[in-house]
């Protein structure tokens, strides 16, 4: 794959305005505020699992109006209160099977992988979270489900679990409520920028890959899936064009940067026929935080750094803390 976008020293200062609602802040702290009234406590179950050297435990906590999501938590076999990461999945993946993901307990944190909802079933092994919420006309995927309404929209839904997610791992007598932070690649990466726009709490936040960032210039642009599903239905519904990037506009990426002012650590790969590089740096040059960084893999399409990254973001995560 040859590179797919501009040149890196034209993305290092690639600083586009994105619209945004007006009441952009006031919807989302309204759509918050309305889940965490529903919320009930959080609930852990010991997971079925033959490994005995981390204790791996079945979460289930209260997301998006209050409906139930579910999640793995892995963590080191200690009685100290210890920072945990919370860890959002890429698109089209489930939380999978009680222990796949170790490294992050191997590292001495408290891992928390939030299953998202109503996916789990194109990659990996599985998911355990419905969404239980229906929508019209929409494309194959999850890109256009309720996108003619951002009420509706799927993403107000994921994203609302996110920050709930947040604020129930905060609440685990064995994790330091001050130092929680977050993490995801590709979908996960953009889920990440939203909770820790969203949640004041978050300590630190790292998307990997980021998607869900500059949404017209990905949607125009971008040679493969998922952004195509909204192009695909935007070539069925002419008339809906604006109504669909002003829906949109209320979950892009950069607009959330913009609000994100904790210290941030980014991936891009230059490479990239799934998120465009340029829409990376788009939400990275926005970023509010004072202490930000982005690590570009110059032959590295989607994959990114992949655990070459995530030794970087442990050694990043670990400074800071």
């Amino acid at each position: 794959m040859p590179l797919t976008d501009m040149p890196l020293t034209d993305l290092r200062s690639y600083r586009p305005d994105v619209a945004v609602s007006p009441d952009f802040d006031a919807f989302w702290e309204a759509t918050i505020a309305e889940s965490r009234a529903a919320a009930s406590d959080p609930t852990l179950v010991t997971a079925d699992t033959p490994i005995t050297q981390f204790i791996v435990e079945d979460l289930t906590f209260s997301g998006f109006g209050g409906e139930p999501i579910r999640a793995w938590v892995t963590r080191p076999r200690t009685d100290a209160a210890l920072p945990a990461v919370v860890e959002y999945i890429g698109y089209g993946g489930g939380r999978g099977i009680a222990g796949e993901r170790l490294h992050w307990a191997g590292a001495g944190f408290v891992h928390v992988l939030m299953d998202t909802r109503g996916q789990g079933s194109n990659w990996g092994s599985g998911g355990d979270t419905p969404d239980p919420h229906g929508s019209e006309g929409a494309t194959t995927g999850y890109m256009t489900r309720g996108i003619l309404n951002r009420d509706d929209y799927y993403y107000r839904r994921v994203f609302t679990d996110a920050v709930l997610a947040v604020d129930a791992v905060r609440g685990l007598p064995f994790v330091d409520a001050s130092r929680v932070s977050v993490t995801g690649a590709s979908q996960g990466g953009g889920i990440t920028l939203a909770a820790a726009a969203l949640n004041p709490d978050v300590f630190a936040a790292m998307p990997d890959v980021p998607f869900l960032c500059h949404f017209v210039r990905s949607v125009e642009l971008t040679p493969d899936n998922p952004y195509r599903e909204i192009e695909r239905y935007l070539a069925v519904h002419r008339d809906k064009v604006e109504r669909v990037f002003d829906t949109l506009s209320n979950f892009d990426g950069v607009n959330f940067a913009k609000r994100l002012t904790v210290p941030a650590l980014f991936s891009v790969g230059l490479m990239d026929a799934i998120v465009l590089p340029s829409s990376v740096f788009a939400a990275f040059n926005h970023v509010a935080s004072s202490d930000a960084a982005i690590e570009v893999y110059q032959f590295n399409g989607h994959e990114g750094g992949q655990h070459a990254q995530w030794v970087r973001q442990a050694r990043w995560l670990t400074d800071r803390l």
